[in-house]
């Protein structure tokens, strides 16, 4: 991870081979609006119920303000330094590269760690028994599909976000035009209180993160400075507003302690609403759902650790470029590898809990690098950034105890790796 020069450094990331700028806005929003519709939009409800009760959607409309302003100011920077790697090469230009590799490292291990939660789901679903070993299949067969190119990527994206958004689209329908609605007897401790919405808002952020995926795609779509900060916007409205239809029918239909009891609360509201019928349709999208979110969280990762790899940060074998493919393949496969071994090591719970301490801190660090843009650069209000950088902050502090204690251990880790490494190269050169 030494370098003689920073000029070297440059000269050698500057001789690699690039990738291709292919994508246009219709392809952006497909990417970011498949990274979020996924496995939050039918398991996420139920942790932020429990935290927030019959307040729910105020904790939803929270995490949407929060998830807004840190869209706007990764949308921004990615404008301003379309480079694959999104916060991590933000942050290394505008705050330093310490807090570059915070950010960097925040998002390899909180969205390596979302790969393996999306992965459970799908095992979840497909055979219970066995949820490992198909979670660890699914991945394999994500990191296949990639291999294809982004415009396979996009391609099959599309077609799961039409079957995803279609079992919703049948889950809504039951709460709005079923039959009687059959109650649902549980005795579960709500948290509530104005804590208790706050960590909903908290926990209901894992739905939309997501997003970030467009700003990883700064080296592969057209014209960034304008598509970027226009796909951004559109992606993260739509699912905001799915969001909000979804939770409404969820919490009206099974109530708040009926939701934070439910391990399937869409599937949930078709069952009580009599559309049995449906039930196994709402199985497989949900399955498909998650799938969608893998397929784009592992060459977005992947692309963060090719960034960094570029900048000395991770070895430099995993900054290559298959120049056939023009694809990050070596970042892509040690990206899947990691997700397997985090899937048959950590539980659902666990990773989604190291997640949102990883990708709450990588955000936080976007609306801190946005503050430093200069008046020209910027396409939105100062306040708005931050307003995301506060907000991050005080989602991260709502988390459980557990959830910090971890994720901070990981983030740790990382830094303390980096300083190592860094205090090593210092000893060697001199």
């Amino acid at each position: 991870m030494c370098t003689n020069s920073s000029a070297h450094g440059l000269l050698t990331w500057l001789a690699m081979a690039e990738l291709i700028r292919r994508l246009d806005v219709r392809d952006a929003v497909v990417i970011g609006a498949g990274s979020m519709v996924g496995a939050g939009v039918f398991a996420v409800w139920a942790p932020a119920a429990a935290a927030a009760g019959d307040w729910l959607l105020i904790g939803l409309l929270i995490a949407g303000i929060v998830a807004t302003c840190n869209a706007t100011s990764s949308a921004q920077l990615a404008a301003r330094h379309p480079e694959s790697g999104g916060t991590y090469v933000y942050a290394s230009i505008r705050l330093g590269p310490s807090w570059g590799h915070v950010a960097g490292w925040g998002f390899v291990v909180g969205k390596t760690a979302s790969i393996a939660a999306m992965a459970s789901v799908v095992g979840a679903h497909i055979w219970a028994d066995r949820a490992d070993l198909v979670a660890s299949i699914a991945i394999v067969v994500v990191m296949v599909i990639n291999i294809g190119g982004l415009e396979r990527t996009v391609g099959v994206t599309r077609i799961l976000l039409v079957v995803a958004l279609t079992t919703i689209g049948i889950s809504i329908a039951a709460g709005l035009t079923g039959g009687p609605t059959a109650t649902i007897a549980v005795d579960i401790n709500i948290d509530g209180g104005v804590f208790g919405v706050i960590r909903s808002a908290g926990l209901l952020f894992f739905a939309f993160a997501g997003y970030a995926r467009i700003a990883t795609l700064g080296e592969e779509v057209i014209d960034p400075a304008r598509t970027i900060p226009r796909a951004v916007p559109r992606a993260l409205g739509a699912v905001l507003a799915l969001y909000a239809v979804v939770g409404a029918v969820v919490i009206s239909h099974l109530g708040s302690t009926g939701l934070a009891a439910s391990a399937t609360p869409v599937a949930d509201v078709v069952a009580t609403r009599g559309w049995r019928w449906a039930e196994p349709i709402v199985a497989v999208g949900a399955t498909v759902a998650s799938a969608g979110v893998m397929l784009n969280l592992v060459p977005g990762v992947a692309r963060t650790v090719v960034a960094m790899a570029r900048r000395g940060d991770m070895p430099r074998t995993l900054a290559h470029i298959d120049g056939r493919r023009a694809l990050p393949l070596r970042a892509e496969f040690t990206v899947a590898v990691v997700a397997i071994i985090v899937v048959n090591a950590l539980s659902l719970t666990s990773s989604i809990a190291v997640s949102g301490v990883a990708v709450l801190t990588y955000y936080a660090l976007t609306n801190a690098a946005a503050l430093r843009l200069r008046a020209s650069e910027t396409l939105w209000p100062r306040w708005v950034a931050w307003l995301g950088l506060v907000g991050c902050v005080i989602l991260i502090a709502s988390l459980p105890t557990s959830s910090l204690i971890g994720g901070v251990a990981v983030l740790v880790s990382g830094i303390a790796i980096r300083f190592l490494a860094v205090r090593r190269c210092t000893s060697t050169v001199a």
